[in-house]
């Protein structure tokens, strides 16, 4: 790697430089068809936006722009930032990831943790999981460590862990063979973890358990260095999983993820079924 390289990748003084990388490697992913720049028939070095592009979509100067994805502009406003994530066809997940990195984004408070906060009290999720027969209920850190489950739940994702835990589901994904092979469709679940892990580091980068995780799961899964060098950036909220399980065979469960209010990155993760179908009966013959 060359020098102009390395300062590219982590800033010019050798700091990390999370903007630079986000727009490197959306800018490489969108071409000039969906960009709205015409061709003209013309042979391209590379397949995504040159820099000069980009800049000229998002309305900057060209000098400004390789500054800032070099590392070297400071402080960009969020109108930049905007303008910016336009021009990538950025969606709200990413929109909003490039503006915590950039230090864009307006803090907000949900007015339910205030309240609490001021009476004393800590929202907790333990007590719920473990009322809610049929259906699969864990509690996760920030980072993804299982801090509480019910039976359903450990039955269908844990039941050949033998150690106490905590048990990590990124890491599981990543490096446990019997996770792996539990998910059909395993590269969409790793590339949606990878993503919701992204946004999770953009609203804490002083995280250190974000960064250990990662810098062990890069070390450790190739697949992951690559999904993570890629900047996917979503926040999961609901959808569905088809998952093969050893002794229930085919499942297709409905997942809700419910967020703390206290914004301290818990989660209650929901796995369901729709009423009277056969991965709803599985689930029930498991609670």
């Amino acid at each position: 790697m060359t020098v102009q390289r390395a300062r590219q990748q982590a800033g010019e003084h050798g700091r990390p430089n999370p903007i630079g990388d986000f727009l490197r490697a959306h800018r490489a992913r969108i071409t000039p068809d969906q960009a709205g720049i015409p061709s003209y028939g013309t042979v391209r070095r590379v397949p995504g936006l040159r820099r000069e592009e980009l800049a000229q979509l998002a309305g900057v100067s060209v000098n400004y722009y390789v500054r800032l994805e070099q590392g070297e502009a400071m402080n960009p406003s969020a109108g930049i930032i905007t303008a910016l994530a336009r021009a990538l066809n950025l969606d709200d997940d990413a929109t909003g990831y490039l503006h915590h990195v950039a230090g864009t984004a307006q803090p907000t408070q949900d007015p339910t943790a205030a309240a609490e906060s001021e009476a004393g009290m800590t929202f907790t999720f333990d007590r719920i999981v473990e009322h809610l027969p049929g259906t699969a209920a864990m509690t996760l850190s920030a980072t993804n460590d299982v801090l509480s489950c019910n039976g359903v739940a450990r039955a269908l994702f844990f039941a050949h862990l033998t150690d106490a835990g905590p048990w990590n589901t990124h890491r599981l994904l990543f490096t446990d063979p019997y996770t792996r092979n539990l998910y059909r469709h395993w590269q969409e679940e790793a590339s949606l973890a990878v993503a919701s892990l992204r946004f999770h580091a953009a609203s804490a980068p002083d995280d250190a358990a974000v960064r250990a995780l990662v810098g062990e799961l890069c070390v450790t899964s190739s697949e992951f260095a690559r999904l993570w060098a890629e900047h996917p950036v979503r926040r999961c909220t609901r959808g569905s999983k088809h998952l093969l399980h050893p002794d229930l065979g085919d499942l297709h469960v409905e997942y809700q993820i419910l967020h703390a209010p206290d914004g301290d990155g818990r989660r209650l993760l929901l796995h369901t079924a729709p009423p009277g179908s056969p991965t709803a009966d599985a689930l029930h013959r498991l609670a």
